[in-house]
């Protein structure tokens, strides 16, 4: 086990504080729907993507940013103020390929700005659709990992959870793991990897996004390599 790099879950950015995550990859998780459309707009050719954690600072930036649309949600409904939603199905290439998108979601982009603030050197973005894209960087590396579930507003989700399980099955020969949420991420996602469309059913975000019609968006993002880039941040914004 000697040499090789560690490898933590963090289930809510609630308890982000409680580790040290200088110097290490973070991985933003928030798979319903930041971050499943963070690959998308990318594997559909947007430019880049600047993700904000502020409504007003959304907005002052695409007005600031040529060829560029604003975008964002809060509870599930598109932000007053801004163009577009976090559904990735708003983004296919004929629309979004050589476009800046600034983006501003419920938990996401406010977790991607904290790990930096906490010293992080890598901040990259999971989610199914790029689940392969996001394993074989984690294995390239020789870095210590951290999967940073972005919950809902703190509160410990599945979708995330799952999907840091799904990492944690691929990259785990590669990493020493002494984590019981990751072991517990990966327990979870062993037992449900075969019928993910109707497990994430159960889910208090299904209820909460299925309200508003995109019950086709959520299976999208639990559905694997369809966007199969690696988003990561550098100089401010999300680029492959």
């Amino acid at each position: 086990m000697a040499g090789k790099p560690f490898l933590y879950t963090i289930v809510s950015p609630r308890l982000l504080d409680i580790y040290d995550v200088t110097n290490s990859i973070v991985v933003v998780i928030d798979v319903f729907r930041a971050t499943s459309t963070i690959a998308t707009a990318l594997y559909n050719g947007t430019d880049k993507i600047i993700p904000v954690d502020a409504v007003d600072k959304c907005i002052a930036i695409g007005k600031a940013t040529p060829n560029s649309i604003t975008a964002g949600e809060r509870d599930g409904k598109v932000i007053e103020g801004l163009q577009h939603g976090n559904s990735p199905a708003e983004y296919p290439r004929n629309f979004i390929e050589g476009k800046t998108l600034v983006l501003t979601t419920t938990n996401g982009t406010k977790l991607l700005h904290m790990a930096l603030n906490n010293g992080a050197s890598t901040v990259i973005t999971g989610s199914f659709p790029n689940l392969s894209a996001v394993c074989n960087y984690l294995m390239q590396q020789q870095k210590n990992v951290f999967l940073g579930c972005s919950a809902w507003k703190d509160r410990v989700n599945i979708e995330d959870t799952l999907f840091a399980g799904a990492v944690v099955e691929t990259v785990k020969e590669h990493f020493t793991i002494h984590c019981d949420s990751s072991l517990m991420a990966a327990e979870m996602y062993a037992a449900h990897k075969n019928d993910m469309y109707s497990f994430i059913r159960k889910t208090t975000h299904w209820h909460r996004l299925a309200q508003y019609g995109l019950e086709k968006d959520l299976e999208y993002c639990v559905t694997k390599d369809v966007a199969n880039v690696l988003p990561i941040y550098k100089e401010g914004a999300l680029v492959i």
